[in-house]
């Protein structure tokens, strides 16, 4: 059985999803259970891009103990420079050198040559190499590159000491078995003395990026990267988790394996659909809310007298509980610390007080909470600690066939409260413009999406919202939750004005 490497670009490729942005916290929280899930190399960030992308970096380092850490660079010295201090503190550190070869890229982006290409690879990979022991290369568009060229770039990198080629389909242009073809090409044409790692890199604008990935993998692919739950730019990246699943569901076709622990499968999926704002559709292949569940009698008849009938991947075999034991108002503190350590926390005694009071405060209004519910105070609290700003207070007037009115308070760091008041055609438009007069300013709501965490009418709500500054175009997403539906759109409303104000100041 082939060994296949899980490379995550969630924190780096998943983060460039319009309206998605982790701060450093949930950064190392994702990281630490990508950790737990098994991947093998995750790719936390690019360091150059921003401060707090390096601080992220240097953070996740430090933080994880068995992953390959990786940072990426364009093939730019300084890039390489500012990734080797960042990943200093890791114990196994990588970096990731990329450059364009398609001819659209060459001459409308780069505006270079195939010369000058091939040097710039030599050039950055050589000094690369001499700052980590891993060099990753990485031909950008290479779906879209000639063949020969392509291979060229390659052998380049490969002679100036990169020990891992990934082959990127940058804008989902390839198919499987086109994709497969180039693979299996260039491993017959390279040469090297060393082992070379060849992995894929693929986006599912026609959404092929699975596919691609195991195609990839079927002619001689070992490491394969991609995003968890296949968030990404445009139409997003492969799903790791689908072909992790597939990989082990038909282990007789590809006879690979891999190191993720798939019981850890569905955590890691929520952990990020939550800290992302990015639910999970219910169709969702592995991981969706339907994946499991059968409506048509027929269905339901085979999967009575045997699962098999109907179902080729078990719930529980990706960690999805049949059943659960919630938590209610009369659980202590004791059960509250166990059932967090059970769901992958550790939390600090100045963690726990206020988590426990916020548990407390929901138990009494929900009739059981679940892991779920317990999840989302968890990243609640997470997002409320790294923003300057806190909803204080809502009070709406609330009239049928009328204008509503909202007074809202918002309070910052340093403990002041702010108090403004507004009307609008619905309870919502009246509490966000109440908290644009608290910001004094007047971005633009692009979007603005309301999910249920758990089931029934008692359910808690998440409201994700992405504002637009009107002059910058900087687009920042907020997230809200709360039994209250109010109440979580007026935290996601006031958790996004503060960052677009600090981003704006």
């Amino acid at each position: 059985m082939r060994a296949i490497q899980f490379f995550d670009t969630t924190l780096r490729d998943g983060e460039q999803t319009p309206g998605v942005n982790f701060n450093t916290k949930e950064k190392v929280q994702i990281a630490l259970q990508l950790e737990k899930w098994g991947i093998d190399t995750i790719e936390a960030g690019f360091p150059i891009a921003s401060v707090g992308d390096f601080e992220a970096v240097k953070a996740i380092a430090k933080a994880v103990q068995k992953m390959t850490v990786t940072g990426l660079a364009r093939c730019q010295k300084k890039d390489i420079d500012r990734a080797y201090e960042s990943l200093k503190y890791a114990r196994f550190p990588q970096i990731h050198v990329f450059l364009a070869t398609s001819d659209v890229h060459m001459q409308y982006k780069l505006k270079m040559t195939e010369a000058e290409v091939l040097a710039a690879i030599k050039e950055h990979v050589s000094y690369a190499k001499t700052k980590f022991a891993k060099v990753q290369f990485s031909p950008e568009d290479a779906t879209r590159t000639r063949k020969e060229f392509l291979l060229t770039a390659v052998q380049t990198a490969i002679d100036a000491g990169a020990t891992i080629i990934n082959i990127p389909d940058t804008v989902g242009y390839s198919n499987p078995t086109e994709y497969g073809a180039l693979f299996k090409f260039l491993l017959a044409n390279i040469h090297s003395s060393e082992e070379i790692v060849f992995s894929s890199h693929c986006h599912d604008d026609l959404g092929m990026a699975t596919a691609n990935a195991l195609a990839a993998i079927e002619n001689g692919a070992t490491r394969v990267e991609g995003t968890v739950n296949g968030i990404g730019e445009r139409a997003g990246n492969t799903a790791l988790e689908e072909v992790a699943v597939a990989l082990y569901i038909r282990k007789d076709f590809y006879q690979c394996e891999s190191k993720i622990q798939l019981q850890e499968t569905k955590r890691t999926s929520d952990l990020v659909a939550r800290l992302s704002g990015i639910s999970v559709p219910q169709n969702k292949a592995v991981i969706g809310g339907n994946a499991y569940a059968h409506e048509s009698g027929i269905h339901q008849d085979g999967v009575l007298k045997n699962p098999e009938t109907y179902e080729i991947i078990t719930p529980q075999l990706v960690g999805v509980n049949t059943n659960s034991l919630p938590l209610g108002k009369l659980s202590g503190r004791h059960a509250f610390v166990t059932k967090m350590q059970e769901l992958g926390y550790t939390l600090a005694d100045e963690e726990i007080k206020p988590l426990f009071k916020q548990f407390k405060n929901l138990a009494d209004k929900k009739k059981q909470v679940t892991d779920d519910d317990l999840l989302a105070l968890v990243a609640d609290q997470d997002r409320q600690a790294q923003t300057a700003f806190h909803l204080e207070q809502v009070q709406l007037q609330y009239v049928s066939n009328g204008h509503q009115g909202a007074i809202v308070s918002v309070k910052n760091s340093e403990e002041q409260i702010k108090v403004a008041s507004a009307i609008g055609s619905g309870s919502i438009q009246a509490i966000y413009n109440s908290i644009d007069q608290i910001f004094s300013q007047q971005p633009t709501l692009v979007s603005y999406e309301i999910t249920a965490l758990t089931a029934g009418e008692d359910a808690q709500a998440q409201v994700r919202v992405v504002l637009e500054c009107p002059k910058t175009k900087k687009r920042i997403n907020g997230i809200g939750i709360d039994f209250d539906v109010l109440e979580a759109s007026a935290k996601a409303y006031v958790q996004a004005s503060g960052s677009l104000k600090n981003f704006s100041a």
